[in-house]
């Protein structure tokens, strides 16, 4: 069963990020929101972790959130999402977990 993990902590407050991506099976996605955004930074060791996620992970980010934060130089494979796709995402996997 695939499932959609939402983060929305910054990856440098804590080690939320870390055990996410742990624990992502091969067909799950991984949507960033709020401050979980900088994890997009480049040369962070948060966008290095995702670079090395497996191709078949989804990489989602919310665009007013990257927006927001006037975030450059994504990654290719990100795809941002305005809040009505955020919720055909949330219908589209099996399970959602957010990451409180």
């Amino acid at each position: 069963m695939a499932t959609l993990h939402i983060l929305s902590h910054s990856p440098f407050a804590d080690s939320r990020l870390g055990s996410c991506l742990r624990l992502l099976g091969p067909n799950d996605g991984l949507l960033l929101s709020g401050e979980a955004v900088y994890a997009l930074q480049p040369g962070s060791v948060a966008r290095q972790a995702l670079e090395l996620m497996p191709e078949s992970i989804a990489l989602h980010a919310l665009a007013e959130d990257i927006e927001a934060r006037a975030l450059t130089d994504l990654p290719l494979r990100l795809n941002a999402v305005d809040y009505p796709a955020f919720v055909e995402l949330c219908c589209r996997y099996d399970k959602v977990n957010s990451w409180i």
